[in-house]
């Protein structure tokens, strides 16, 4: 029985994995308005159902890792060494993420494009990072101690999600994402303690 279903589970994986692929190789190649759903599906050998099982919606094929990047900065907090403050491990986790990124990836600079100059992946990106955003200051809060909607926890998560953009224009990316810690660190250990 486990084995059956840690098979479903492996073809779950692919399918999702053959639709995202197949959705960004066709934006790429064709523009993402005017690529289809059905389109996606049928480049994956699949029926706009089981698309639509996987993928709410024709955006959520671009972000397909979403999920995973909201659970990992909450994990990076609520997970944190003991001893570490909650700017620190964000710091880590950013740094990190950075190096997982896929800027290795040669159609990396043109998924950007393409993200940043459709109106609907811009809007659906958008509304993602406000979740993302939601979630991460939700954790902070719970880490510190505080009101699920205190202020300070909710500017360190924009902040924190911020750097990456602010640092990624710099010539030494690593190095502004470092300073930008040092002043969230300074400015929530003075507010919030060491926590």
């Amino acid at each position: 029985m486990t084995e059956t279903l840690g098979r479903r589970e492996r073809k779950k994986a692919a399918t999702r994995e053959a639709l995202a692929d197949a959705a960004l190789r066709l934006f790429l190649e064709r523009g993402y308005d005017q690529v289809s759903v059905k389109d996606v599906a049928d480049a994956a050998d699949v029926s706009t159902t089981t698309l639509f099982k996987y993928f709410p919606c024709k955006e959520a094929l671009v972000f397909d890792k979403d999920a995973d990047r909201e659970a990992a900065l909450v994990a990076a907090v609520r997970d944190r060494p003991a001893g570490q403050s909650v700017p620190e491990a964000l710091r880590a986790h950013v740094l990190r993420s950075r190096e997982l990124s896929p800027s290795g990836d040669p159609r990396f600079p043109d998924f950007l494009r393409m993200t940043q100059e459709t109106p609907a992946l811009l809007e659906y990106s958008q509304r993602m990072w406000l979740r993302h955003e939601t979630a991460l200051a939700h954790a902070i809060a719970a880490a510190a101690g505080a009101p699920a909607d205190d202020p300070v926890c909710a500017a360190l998560s924009r902040f924190a999600l911020e750097t990456i953009r602010l640092a990624h224009d710099h010539d030494d990316p690593e190095q502004a994402i470092h300073r930008i810690f040092d002043l969230l660190e300074q400015g929530w250990n003075r507010t919030m303690g060491t926590r």
